[in-house]
């Protein structure tokens, strides 16, 4: 898992062959007038999810996994507070995974819990099991999908 401002971006491009170009959006798209939904970059390799609103307590949290997306999850504005677990600390999932939604959920609780401000963004792997939107007031964010397995050509 990576915690850390968007300034700070070109430090993780080598870690993925389409991560330059998932902070490039994030740093040149105007995001505050993007329409909330889905948004294609580059296919079914990498593709933007925006959404506005409120969360849920942390009471209700349930943290979740993926396998074939790594979520680069940046806040627009407000104040995201999100979990962390490691997924091999995770008990068997309580909502078990399905390749429709690239998800499992789990009961199990984070082992830390974290803010993320506007202008900071985090990357959770596969093997980050983590929960966000917890939280009862308003944030503005975009959740990247990066196919940990791109197919095809990577460029936009």
């Amino acid at each position: 898992m990576v915690l850390d401002k968007l300034t700070n971006a070109d430090r993780y491009t080598c870690m993925h062959p389409l991560f330059a170009q998932a902070f490039q959006f994030l740093q040149e798209a105007d995001l505050m007038t993007l329409p909330l939904g889905q948004k294609a970059i580059v296919g079914k390799n990498l593709f933007a999810i925006i959404s506005e609103g409120s969360g849920i307590p942390e009471s209700d949290a349930k943290i979740e996994v993926h396998r074939r997306y790594i979520d680069i999850q940046y806040v627009i504005e407000g104040t995201d507070h999100m979990g962390w677990r490691d997924l091999a600390l995770c008990s068997e999932p309580n909502d078990p995974y399905t390749d429709e939604r690239d998800a499992a959920f789990f009961s199990d609780k984070p082992a830390f819990w974290f803010d993320v401000p506007a202008g900071s963004f985090t990357i959770f792997y596969p093997n980050d099991a983590h929960a966000a939107m917890i939280t009862e007031k308003n944030v503005r964010k975009v959740v990247l999908k990066i196919a940990v397995k791109p197919e095809g050509p990577v460029e936009a």
